[in-house]
């Protein structure tokens, strides 16, 4: 065997160090402690929430962040109604459009009917039946109905728009110059705005979920941790703390989070509940055995029902069973 031969990419298979140097295809990472978020930290800035504030599905997010999203939103939202009005007054321009040249190309077979130009058959009436019924000779008043008569050129009209949209299509099956524009397009018509432009439904949504779901301020619900630290006891609630308070208490000891039945420490590995009228947080364990048998908040007593208990979400431990411990990312293979 030579020397080239044993190369490193010089082998007869594909193996795995080669395959993850390739730049196409689906790639899968796994992910360790370092890559997941802190259940303290906010879903917007992935640093610790300060003044946090949850939605009703369990998202932490900052006060500020998610009043700044929301607020970026709704300027998005008012821009994307704008063009979607613009959408719709070019839609129904263009349909006024298409029926003027309905009407005109009536118009235009009429006079050529009348002239003996035309070469399309004519319609058909009910004179000819309505004669023999009568029997011949007969002399019948004449009735002039309008409605009739507007049925009948809407009819006329309609058949003539039609007829337009056909060859309109046929005369783009021929010429594709420039097929990127909208009425350049094999499937042009001009029917008016589609379907889909009425039933559009814009608002406002949350960015920590996947799927996302809609998300408005009066859903927010302020989220208070107790916090703990060994020299001092109990400290105050992270809600209640200012900013230079909070600096001044990590320049000495960092308080960690806990629950406040059982003083466990509150991490990733721990499952979390808000109580929703109190804003409180506890443990799985309390919030079974105690919250929710008797309905109310172990801190402030508050009677709670069956949907103020909010889970809030978690990323994981880095562990194969502490959930989401591999990511992907998907990618087009064999396509340069």
């Amino acid at each position: 065997m030579t020397k080239h031969s044993k190369n490193n990419t010089a082998s007869s298979i594909f193996s795995y160090a080669e395959y993850k140097k390739l730049d196409y295809g689906t790639k899968k990472q796994r992910l360790g402690n370092e890559s997941m978020r802190q259940f303290d930290a906010c879903a917007l800035c992935l640093n610790k929430a300060r003044e946090p504030v949850a939605c009703n599905e369990g998202h932490l997010f900052c006060k500020e962040c998610v009043y700044t999203d929301l607020l970026t939103q709704k300027q998005d939202i008012k821009r994307q109604k704008e063009k979607l009005e613009a959408m719709k007054k070019e839609a129904e321009e263009e349909r006024l459009r298409a029926k003027a040249a309905a009407r005109e190309r009536v118009l235009e077979d009429f006079e050529k009917g009348q002239l003996g130009l035309s070469g399309r058959p004519s319609v058909t009436t009910g004179t000819s039946t309505e004669s023999k019924q009568d029997g011949r000779g007969t002399k019948r008043k004449f009735t002039f109905d309008p409605s009739a008569v507007e049925n009948l050129a809407q009819e006329a009209e309609e058949a003539a728009l039609r007829q337009i949209e056909r060859e309109q299509a046929e005369a783009l099956k021929h010429k594709l110059p420039d097929f990127w524009l909208p009425s350049l397009t094999p499937t042009y018509t001009s029917k008016g705005p589609p379907t889909s432009l009425t039933e559009v439904k814009l608002q406002t949504t949350c960015r920590g979920g996947n799927p996302s779901h809609s998300l408005a301020l009066k859903n927010l619900v302020p989220v208070q941790f107790t916090l703990y630290t060994s020299s001092n006891g109990l400290a105050a609630s992270s809600a209640d703390s200012t900013p230079a308070e909070g600096s001044t208490a990590s320049n000495k000891e960092d308080p960690h989070k806990m629950c406040p039945s059982c003083k466990k420490q509150l991490s990733n590995n721990t499952l979390i509940f808000l109580m929703k009228p109190c804003a409180h947080v506890t443990c799985k364990t309390c919030t079974d055995t105690l919250v929710r048998p008797a309905k109310q908040c172990i801190v402030c007593d508050k009677e709670l029902g069956d949907k103020d208990v909010i889970g809030l979400k978690r990323e994981g431990t880095g562990f194969a069973g502490g959930g989401m411990a591999e990511t992907s990312k998907a990618g087009v293979a064999f396509q340069g």
